[in-house]
């Protein structure tokens, strides 16, 4: 029996909405790592205080793209200036559709001059590589899925460890005996720790210093121990999946966009291509906003806060799209502190809520009515409440601007999406995105 595609999927629901929304769905954590170590809040608390080791090896797609045309294929479909990408050099690589929305982003690693490494979750994968297919590019694929969707399981070919925090450094410089090459951010340098070969990526979170350690995995638990004892005596903490998926709402990042490829015609061949069970059939939609048309959840890389990546000096998928959308009505991306005691009422119950981490896109709301829509909201310790990266309208989007947040799950197909269905209501506050100063001033003007 054939495997279904993402088409199959869509035309057996009756749209892509219905395929896809799933109420009360559960928030995605990384794979394979443990929950906490110490707790999500002392975890969270490192790599603002101290110095944290976080373990990305497992929950990523690595696929690594090899050829002649290899330049020319990401060029071809993808916003970024490829004339300025040295070897060693990483971007965040962000492909969009012929109408500008965007596919999703992923990280995009400079090995050789014909060899590149694309990781994150494998929407970009799948898009670069469908295209390269059909357009008889010289190139060459070979993918590594996450711990979790490996055939046959067995080990990932990466390593991938972070060192983040104020004593980053100080760890760092303990491991290796000294201090690592001067490196740009977003670069990485070839370095050696105890004869096993690392590349080091200057790279950072929620606004604080740190690395991104790489090397192969018959290396990785020699690494991890190095780590771990040279960051003992400065009060290390190894940060689990729940903390982990929380710094984004610091930075600025919003992860897993919807991809704009559901309505296209001029996709249908892609639908097919792509398998129901992958990310772009199972990632659910759920939350207080819900519509009925696919594309209201459709955004611009431009919304996302990606308009500095885009260069037009080159010809790409989707490049007269974003020309116009340049200067047209977009929403800006902020993010909301909701009200500490309205938390506790509508989540908690009156009592302190824990741990709270959702995807859910909720609605944002202002006396006129529905002014934004959340991507994603988790609770910061160090806050002290629930912080939310926004969409909203670019009248609303000015700091301290007063709205509120309606925290429900929408039934979805069935139900009016404007129905009253009494949900509670979190009153926020918009704050600038990111929301650390550090990421917000540094750490975007480096990138």
């Amino acid at each position: 029996m054939a495997t279904p595609s993402l088409q199959d999927g869509i035309d057996r629901a009756g749209s892509p909405v219905k395929l896809l929304w799933q109420p009360d769905a559960e928030p995605w954590t990384p794979e394979v790592v443990e929950r906490e170590y110490t707790g999500w809040r002392q975890e969270q608390a490192s790599w603002h205080e101290g110095v944290a080791l976080l373990n990305l090896s497992h929950h990523m797609y690595d696929t690594w793209i090899e050829g002649p045309d290899a330049t020319r294929v990401l060029a071809d479909h993808g916003v970024n200036n490829f004339e300025k990408f040295a070897i060693g050099q990483a971007k965040q690589y962000v492909p969009v559709t012929r109408h500008g929305h965007i596919v999703t982003d992923g990280i995009l690693a400079r090995e050789s001059e014909d060899r590149y490494l694309l990781s994150g979750i494998p929407a970009a994968q799948h898009w670069v590589q469908y295209h390269a297919e059909k357009g008889g590019y010289d190139v060459g694929f070979v993918t590594d899925p996450s711990s979790a969707f490996r055939p046959g399981g067995g080990d990932p070919k990466l390593f991938r460890y972070q060192i983040q925090g104020p004593l980053a450094t100080e760890l760092v410089e303990r491991a290796f005996g000294g201090p690592l090459p001067e490196t740009k951010f977003f670069h990485s340098a070839a370095v050696v720790l105890d004869g096993r070969p690392v590349r080091a990526l200057r790279h950072g979170m929620a606004g604080q210093a740190g690395f991104e350690f790489i090397g192969p995995w018959e290396h990785g638990a020699y690494v991890h121990e190095a780590f771990l004892k040279a960051g003992e005596p400065l009060g290390l903490v190894q940060v689990g999946a729940l903390a982990y998926a929380t710094p984004s709402v610091e930075s600025g990042w919003i992860p897993s966009p919807v991809p704009g490829i559901y309505t296209d015609p001029d996709l249908l061949e892609y639908r097919t291509y792509l398998p129901l069970f992958g990310i772009e059939g199972k990632r659910p939609l759920n939350g207080s906003h819900f519509s009925e048309d696919i594309e209201d959840y459709y955004v611009s890389p431009y919304e996302l806060g990606y308009g500095k990546m885009i260069s037009f000096n080159h010809d790409f998928v989707g490049r007269d799209a974003l020309r116009k959308a340049k200067d047209g009505p977009l929403r800006s991306k902020v993010t909301l502190v909701l009200d500490p005691e309205d938390v506790r009422t509508a989540i908690g119950q009156g009592e302190d809520p824990g741990f709270v981490l959702t995807y859910a896109r909720h609605r944002v709301e202002n006396a006129s009515g529905l002014v934004g829509i959340t991507m994603q909201c988790a609770s910061v310790d160090p806050v002290g409440t629930v912080l939310a990266q926004t969409l909203i309208g670019a009248e609303h989007a000015a700091p301290g601007t007063e709205v509120t947040v309606v925290w429900g799950e929408h039934p979805g197909p069935g139900t009016d999406p404007g129905a009253d269905l009494g949900f509670p209501r979190i009153r926020a506050t918009v704050q600038p995105s990111p929301f650390n100063e550090h990421a917000r001033t540094f750490y975007r003007r480096n990138r």
